[in-house]
């Protein structure tokens, strides 16, 4: 069952991708690629690159080291895309303090293509010197990459967790989906590179598998439905105090609690160094 064009393999190289772009059409219509531009990008991009590398994989025309040049090109502009959804989501988490989250989100924009360069030039640099460069290449661009994203998502809910955070829905769902990829993404391909695992077959299935949870829990927090909920028992005569639908509390955060006022404090210094 885990072996290549089984049943099994064409459903979990084809079917994340379909249900990303019907992900898509829906974020579409409902406006949200107003707010999330990268990451319906992202959704439609994605499918797009799978589409093609099926292709090229079940075409006999198509080399195998020809496939692992479309990869390595896909791996490279779909690292920028997430570096840029990244600074995406850190925006809409900051959102509360602009200047934080403008300057967080330059960082983050300027810091992910210059990495993303960067982890091409190193795997060129790194790979060994023979035919098949470009397979080795792409292993450690694909490894250097997800360590990279990996480590960064985890970063944003520790951020949100020690400043005690509150998430928007939508934003938690779009992060939480980026951090179960990459996270085994990152060991998959780590396993990979090091030789540990290779051409065994049911790493390609763990990866596949792992992005289909990844489009079911966007489908889960973006589009089911959600329940206002009442923080605290109200006193005769008062009105119940309610948590807006569509946001989820940080961790450790109590109901009505604010988040720090240490972020309030940079926001406010970095706001008298713009002006200045």
């Amino acid at each position: 069952m885990l072996q290549a064009h089984s049943f099994l393999w064409h459903y979990l190289w084809l079917a994340p991708g379909l249900l990303s772009l019907f992900f898509a059409v829906v974020l579409w219509l409902r406006g949200e690629h107003r707010k999330y531009p990268f990451f319906v990008v992202y959704l439609l991009f994605v499918p797009v690159e799978q589409f093609c590398l099926y292709i090229f994989d079940l075409s006999p025309r198509i080399s195998a080291v020809a496939w692992w040049y479309a990869f390595w090109v896909g791996t490279i502009v779909e690292g920028m895309l997430k570096f840029a959804i990244l600074s995406e989501l850190l925006r809409h988490l900051l959102s509360p303090w602009p200047s934080i989250a403008k300057l967080v989100r330059n960082v983050v924009s300027g810091s992910g293509v210059f990495l993303v360069f960067l982890a091409a030039v190193v795997a060129a640099f790194a790979a060994p010197d023979n035919v098949y460069r470009v397979v080795a290449s792409a292993h450690i661009l694909s490894h250097t990459l997800y360590l990279i994203e990996a480590g960064l998502i985890i970063s944003i809910f520790l951020a949100a967790a020690l400043f005690r955070i509150p998430w928007e829905r939508i934003t938690f769902g779009i992060s939480l989906g980026f951090a179960v990829t990459w996270c085994e993404h990152s060991a998959i391909w780590a396993l990979v590179t090091e030789g540990i695992v290779r051409n065994r077959g049911w790493e390609d299935f763990v990866n596949m598998a792992t992005y289909h949870l990844s489009v079911l829990i966007w489908y889960y927090y973006l589009l089911a439905p959600t329940k206002q909920k009442v923080l605290a028992i109200p006193a005769r005569g008062q009105r119940p105090a309610i948590e807006p639908a569509g946001t989820i509390a940080a961790f450790s955060t109590r109901p009505g609690e604010e988040p720090k006022e240490t972020l309030h404090d940079w926001n406010r210094i970095l706001e008298r160094l713009i002006h200045q």
